[in-house]
């Protein structure tokens, strides 16, 4: 009996990371769809710009209220992107810690190693990159929300 109650205390502490792994999951696929969504504005405004620049060839260096509003979409579109990739880069950071909390749970407990401070240890690392993670994926969408009420205001001022 002492032997399965010992593998349900290590399956039951395996089952917290697994829970926020779940939670990874998730948050990389929909950072995934706004990162492309993003991508896909980038290549959009460029195309816009290029287009902009053909069709005034003849006073390329004149600021245009069009061209300055590209520009403008261009670098947010482009920060954007950046944020986004971060993001996704502390999210598999944060996947990957998590799934090595759970190996190290069940490692350390099959081999009766005195080592609880290192999963704790992993497990606080993996909570501080989501926490880091979101933290940027709230900067973009401020950021995102900031260029909706610019962009109004360049059609509505047109």
């Amino acid at each position: 009996m002492d032997a399965l109650s010992g593998a349900l205390d290590v399956l039951s502490a395996m089952v917290t990371p697994a829970v926020l792994i779940s939670a990874c999951g998730s948050l990389i696929l929909t950072t995934s769809m706004r990162l492309s969504r993003s991508i896909e504005r980038v290549r959009d405004v460029a195309k816009r710009l290029n287009e902009h620049y053909q069709r005034h060839t003849d006073a390329p260096q004149q600021a245009s209220p069009e061209r300055e509003h590209l520009t403008r979409q261009l670098h947010f579109a482009g920060r954007s992107a950046k944020l986004l990739q971060d993001a996704m880069t502390g999210l598999y950071l944060t996947l990957m810690t998590f799934v090595a909390t759970i190996i190290a749970i069940g490692l350390f407990k099959s081999l009766d190693l005195a080592l609880n401070w290192v999963p704790m240890l992993m497990a606080l690392l993996g909570t501080g990159l989501l926490l880091y993670t979101s933290v940027l994926l709230i900067r973009e969408s401020r950021l995102a929300w900031g260029e909706v009420h610019r962009e109004m205001d360049y059609l509505t001022q047109r």
